[in-house]
Parts: structure tokens; sequence; C-alpha cells
């Protein structure tokens, strides 16, 4: 039945000052580009923004998405150089993982 997660969708208030940031901070183009969806193939999943997603009740807030990356010390600095601010600093939640969340500057989490 269920096969895996496949897109996580990303409240975007001005979709091409979204798709800019997230062009930039991704370091990759999206795939589709239309005034209603940019989609942006990362690894095999999606990201999706959407300037008409529902707007999180009390930004931040929304799902928490993890990111696979190499090295998270690395990706929270780059993230936080693009204008993100940490939301919990990298933390060790065993086994070796290791694990931050951020708050982009569009207020998703």
């Amino acid at each position: 039945m269920f096969m895996g997660l496949r897109t996580a969708i990303y409240y975007a208030p001005d979709i091409e000052e979204t798709k800019a940031w997230y062009t930039k901070v991704l370091g990759v183009s999206p795939y589709f580009d239309q005034p209603f969806y940019v989609g942006y193939n990362i690894g095999g999943y999606e990201l999706g923004l959407m300037p008409d997603a529902p707007v999180p009740a009390t930004p931040p807030s929304g799902v928490i998405v993890y990111w696979d990356v190499i090295d998270a010390h690395t990706a929270l600095k780059h993230l936080v150089d693009n204008g993100s601010v940490i939301r919990e600093d990298v933390q060790d939640v065993g086994e070796g993982i290791l694990v931050a969340t951020v708050i982009d500057p569009f207020g998703n989490i």
C-alpha cells in the first residue's frame, strides 16, 4: 500500500523570492517551474514550493523535515549564512545520528 514518503511541500508566500532562495541554498535549479508550483528533485525526493499552500498557523510551524547531508555542522552553517535561523542546534540523537532544525526566511521549519 504505502511505498514511502515522496514529497514535502513548503509554503512560499512570494514564489519568486522563495524559489531564488532555495535554488541558491540547494545548488540546483527546479525541474518544474510555474507560478502555482515549483518542484525540485533532491536525491530522488521532491521539495515543492507552493504560494497557495496552507499558511502555517503560527509561523514558524509545519511539518519538520530532516534532510540527509554529508556534514550536519557544515550544512547548518550554510543555511544560517543564507538567512535561516537555528531552531535546534546540531545534536546527537543516538548511534551517531546528528540532527538540527532551522527556520527558513519564509517561516518553514
